[in-house]
């Protein structure tokens, strides 16, 4: 993965998942301890372009940020540090079996509500950088 890539994309609404995952107390506590922040609830949902996709299909194949659940009964999955307009996030992937949006959707997570913290909405286009590791 290149250390610079910059993504362009188009805020969408999600399936509205993402609120209660990212309060169990389980992602919480490692969000904490491995990106160092406590995700607020819901990710922010970005519609990236075709040319974008085959950037965002190669983390598939990268270790990542790794999120254990503590029993079967929830799906890991793994995160990448993003910068979106200079507020520290993640892209966050839920293990493949469970992914409700299309390859073209990126699911980001942050310690605030970005759409309030950058007066965005549904349809507006936004920019996140990939960070690379201890920035």
């Amino acid at each position: 993965m290149e250390k610079d890539l910059t993504i362009t994309g188009k805020i969408v609404s999600g399936v509205r998942q993402g609120a209660f995952f990212t309060q169990l107390d389980w992602f919480q506590e490692q969000c904490a301890e491995k990106l160092g922040f406590k995700p607020y609830p819901g990710t922010l949902n970005i519609e990236i372009s075709v040319k974008n996709t085959p950037q965002i299909e190669a983390l598939e194949k990268e270790k990542g940020i790794e999120f254990i659940p503590p029993d079967a009964t929830f799906c890991s999955g793994k995160a990448f540090p993003v910068s979106v307009e200079g507020i520290r996030g993640a892209i966050i992937m839920p293990a493949e079996e469970v992914r409700v949006h299309g390859k073209n959707i990126v699911e980001i997570i942050a310690p605030l509500r970005l759409k309030e913290a950058l007066h965005i909405t549904d349809g507006d286009s936004i920019s996140f950088k990939f960070r690379s590791a201890g920035t």
